[in-house]
C-alpha cells in the first residue's frame, strides 16, 4: 500500500460546463468581476479567492457534457452581502432571490442563476465560525 503524499493541495478548481463559453466568460468577468487566472483555450479558469477557482469549460471539448439540470451551486462568501444584493438587482440577474437569513447555518445570503442555469449563492457569515 502506498502512503498518501504529504502537503496541502496547491489549487482548488470547480469545473462547470457550458454550451456558450463566451457568454459564460462575459458573465464571470463582467458581472462577478472574477479575474482570468489560467487560459487553456476551451477552458477558462477564474480566481475566486486565494486557492479557490472556477473553471468554465466548453462542453464540446471537456470531460463532461452540458446538462439541463444543474445540481451544483457555486457559493461566494463576501463581506458586504447587502451591497452585492443591490448590485445583483441592478444587473437584473435571472432568478434573483430576496436576501434571506439561515440562523441554523449562521449566514445571510441570496441566490441567482448564471447564463446557463448554474445557481450562485452570495453569502456572509452572521456569527463567528459560521
Amino acid at each position: 500500500m502506498t502512503d498518501r503524499p504529504e502537503g496541502p493541495a496547491e489549487l482548488a478548481i470547480t469545473f462547470l460546463y457550458y454550451r456558450d463559453l463566451p457568454a459564460a466568460m462575459r458573465f464571470y468577468e463582467g458581472v462577478l468581476g472574477l479575474p482570468l487566472a489560467i487560459d487553456q483555450g476551451w477552458c477558462k479558469i477564474y480566481r475566486i479567492c486565494p486557492g479557490a477557482h472556477v473553471g468554465l469549460v466548453d462542453e464540446a471539448r471537456g470531460m463532461n457534457k452540458w446538462q439541463a439540470q444543474k445540481p451544483v451551486q457555486l457559493c461566494l462568501r463576501v463581506a458586504d452581502v447587502d451591497g452585492w444584493h443591490g448590485y445583483a438587482r441592478s444587473q437584473a440577474l435571472t432568478d434573483l432571490s430576496e436576501l434571506f437569513e439561515n440562523d441554523a447555518l449562521g449566514i445571510r445570503a441570496f441566490v441567482f442563476r448564471d447564463p446557463e442555469g448554474y445557481q450562485i449563492e452570495i453569502q456572509t457569515a452572521t456569527r463567528p465560525g459560521a
